[in-house]
């Protein structure tokens, strides 16, 4: 598993290739295992391949232009309903102070990751972006406003192999039994 964490990076280019159903169903397995706080499962994805719809994402995704080389997207969604129940429905953008919000995307940002890394794992390539407001992006795929859009995956076979970027060392970023 190390290696895959080792040599995964955000891609920006992408061969013209689709990928194939099954690996995009065996990410989808990769997701559904992740943990979630009180096993609440709040993540929801949506596979975008239209040429049209990216177009729009990607003009709200700040005009990104390089995202349209990569063959599909997957728009990362959190529902609120899993923690607050189908009785609250309370819009939900970048401005909301409800710590369910906080704990919904702590939890699909987990799903993204184990996407991220099956992805590298079965030789694709990845990008999460997320330059966009929810009031651009929510609109374009009927997404309703108590749902919270934690990223935009860009996937596909890399065309590019970038440059590991550097990490800190580890006696700057851990500590033990206190600060």
């Amino acid at each position: 598993m190390l290696e895959a964490i080792k040599n995964r990076r955000s891609t920006r280019k992408y061969q013209n290739r689709k990928v194939e159903r099954e690996k995009i169903e065996q990410l989808f397995e990769s997701v559904r295992l992740a943990p979630s706080g009180s096993n609440t499962q709040p993540w929801r994805f949506i596979v975008v391949e239209s040429a049209e719809t990216k177009e729009k994402l990607t003009a709200a995704d700040n005009h990104q232009k390089w995202m349209l080389a990569a063959p599909l997207f997957i728009v990362c969604v959190a529902d609120s309903q899993c923690r607050m129940g189908n009785h609250a429905v309370i819009k939900l953008d970048e401005n909301s102070a409800n710590p369910e919000l906080k704990q919904i995307i702590r939890d699909t940002a987990i799903a993204i990751d184990h996407l991220l890394l099956e992805a590298e794992n079965l030789g694709l390539s990845t990008c999460w972006t997320a330059w966009f407001e929810q009031n651009a992006v929510k609109p374009i795929l009927h997404i309703p406003e108590d749902k919270y859009v934690c990223g935009i995956i860009t996937l596909g076979y890399g065309d590019e192999m970038p440059k590991q970027r550097p990490r800190k060392p580890l006696n700057e970023i851990v500590r033990y039994e206190k600060w």
